[in-house]
Parts: structure tokens; C-alpha cells; sequence
């Protein structure tokens, strides 16, 4: 059956992704995207299928926003701004986008008579968390306001589901990795940051020792959890979205192969990042099918999607990340 669907974000590194699998499945797609991080070469593949409709508008435009929702299926919500550094630099902005824009979609959801809304949130909101594998129930502890914008923005989906009885679910995605992710940004994904030094013949900057682990999951996995969490029945729950292991920074370096030049470890991020997905697994029979190592290969054979990143080193990563030690390492 043909759903009517919005993508927020959709132009982003999972949101395309997304889109791309909701046409395969014969949907109808509306990409909601202000550009502000998203690009249009991530749809390039896909750009033009009859299915697909672009809007260039901020999801915290309550106005031009409301009408795209009239009468869709599903909403997936995935637009906001991420990165640890600007959100120190600029909450308002963070605030902004992640909370206003929040409220804007729910609102349009609401009124617009939305079957169900899918919003991504972040793992950061567990901070340090006690125990690893890390459930859904352990103390939320954001520590800089891109985690703490993102939380808000769960906390206002599930009021929108308790007072307004909005069919919503809330994923919690952990260290999502694949082809098309962040090339820019302060600082940006692990992944990023690695290709870019590869092609360019220069050491990885490892942060501490390397050994801190991750939970890195590759994006097609994340967009079957999006999908079967749509399909279902469940309203008003929150999910972990994991691989199911988590693997160090040093384990990444291997498989990648090349030197390594050293940077500081930093306040405030956990040792090791790992989702307890018994939930997720239980309640919509989802469970990740890319190994670590796979992924890793087809994120190889994308490589020269990173030609034109930013190519950083000790000096720059230090620079850029000066700020995160002044206001998180008290």
C-alpha cells in the first residue's frame, strides 16, 4: 500500500537514506529540509522519482509548515542541528531548531491528522551512563546542549502522545555510521574525519588512547528501525537503536589502516557507548543485519565521498575543540 509520508530532514546523511527506502517501497515522499546541513546531492540518486516532492522550509516555521502535513500517513522526524562544539558555541540556535522545531512538527502532525510520527533522537542524552549495555530506563544526564535540546524535543513528542493522543515513537540512535554522512561541522563524525585523513595520506587523530569503544551502527539498519517501528502498533514508547556490540576507536583504525597521531581526551564524553536493544528487538522484531566490520568495508568503497572534506590534524582538532574543554572540563 501507498503511504503518504514526510521525511523532516530528509536531505541529511539518514534522512536521505530514509527517503530512499520509503520510494523502493513505492511511497510517497516529501522531503521538508532548510539546508542548513542537509544537501541535495544526497538525493541525487533519487532526485528525480515521480514520488518525490523537496520543500525548502525550517521545520520551526509553524506557518508554511502546517499545510505539507494535511492528510499525510507517516511523519518521520529527524531535522535538527547535531555536533557537540556549536551547540556550546550557540544553544539558542540548537534551542531553536531541535525544540522549536519540535513543537512546529508535532503541532503539524496534530492538526494535519498524522497517523503516526517516528522521531530520532540521540543516546547522548544518558551522558555517563552507569551501566553498559545502557537500557531505555537509565538516568538521562545530558551534558552539552545538543544532548539536552534533542531530550527536550523526546520529552515534548511524548506529552504530544499523552495529551493529545499523537501515535508517536521515539528512537534513540546510537553512533549512526554509512555512505553520505557528515563531511563538515566542527570537529565532525569519527567517520568523517578518518576518510578524509585517509585519502589525504595523513594520520588519524585519535582521541586519548583509541580504546574507548562505540556503538557504531550502520544507517541502513537505523532506517529498518524507523520503518518497522511505522509499521507497527506501538505509540507512545521509546527505543534504543544499537548494533548490538560496540567496537573501539583503535579496532576502526585497524580495519581502515594507517598511522595515528594522538589528541587529548575529552570531558564529558563516555568511555564506551553500547544500546541494550532488547527492547526495540522484543517489541518490533527488529535486529541489525550490518556487522561492524561490513559496514566499515562499505564505507571503503564510498571513500571518495569524502574527497572534499575538511582534512584535520592535532593542531586543527585541538583548535576546534577548545571551547568543549573550556565549558566541559570543570
Amino acid at each position: 500500500m501507498s503511504l503518504k509520508t514526510v521525511v523532516t530532514g530528509g536531505a541529511g546523511f539518514i534522512g536521505s537514506h530514509l527517503v530512499e527506502r520509503l520510494l523502493g517501497e513505492g511511497h510517497h515522499v516529501t522531503v521538508v529540509d532548510n539546508f542548513a546541513t542537509g544537501r541535495l546531492e544526497n538525493l541525487a540518486g533519487f532526485r528525480d522519482h515521480a514520488n518525490l516532492v523537496v520543500e525548502k522550509v525550517d521545520v520551526a516555521d509553524f506557518l508554511t509548515l502546517r499545510p505539507i502535513f494535511e492528510g499525510r500517513d507517516w511523519v518521520f522526524h529527524l531535522a535538527g542541528l547535531a555536533d557537540i562544539v556549536p551547540s556550546i558555541q550557540r544553544p539558542l540556535e540548537y534551542h531553536h531548531a531541535n525544540v522549536d522545531g519540535t513543537i512546529s512538527v508535532l503541532e503539524s502532525a496534530r492538526l494535519g491528522g498524522v497517523k503516526r510520527l517516528l522521531y530520532a533522537a540521540s543516546s547522548t542524552c544518558y551522558g555517563l551512563p552507569d551501566a553498559v549495555p545502557t537500557p531505555e530506563t537509565a538516568p538521562i544526564r545530558p551534558m552539552f546542549p545538543y544532548a539536552q535540546t534533542k531530550y527536550m524535543g523526546e520529552e515534548y513528542v511524548m506529552a504530544w502522545h499523552k495529551i493529545y493522543h499523537l501515535p508517536v515513537v521515539s528512537l534513540r540512535l546510537f553512533n549512526v555510521f554509512g555512505p553520505r554522512s557528515r563531511t563538515t561541522g566542527t570537529y565532525g563524525a569519527v567517520f568523517g574525519v578518518f576518510l578524509a585523513q585517509k585519502l589525504a595520506g595523513k594520520p588519524y587523530t585519535v582521541v586519548g588512547d583509541g580504546q574507548q569503544t562505540r556503538d557504531f551502527t550502520y544507517v541502513t539498519d537505523v532506517v529498518d528501525a524507523f520503518v518497522k517501528a511505522a509499521q507497527s502498533e506501538v505509540a507512545g514508547e521509546i527505543f534504543n537503536v544499537g548494533s548490538g556490540g560496540t567496537y573501539s576507536v583503535n579496532r576502526l583504525v585497524q580495519l581502515l589502516g594507517g598511522d595515528v597521531a594522538y589528541v587529548p581526551k575529552r570531558p564529558g564524553e563516555p568511555d564506551c557507548t553500547f544500546a541494550d536493544t532488547s527492547k526495540i528487538c522484543r517489541a518490533l522484531g527488529w535486529k541489525p543485519q550490518v556487522s561492524f566490520e561490513q559496514g566499515v568495508t562499505h564505507m571503503l568503497n564510498h571513500i571518495e565521498m569524502w574527497r572534499q572534506a575538511p582534512v584535520w590534524d592535532t593542531a586543527s582538532v585541538q583548535e576546534a575543540t577548545r571551547d568543549w574543554f573550556k565549558y566541559l572540563g570543570r
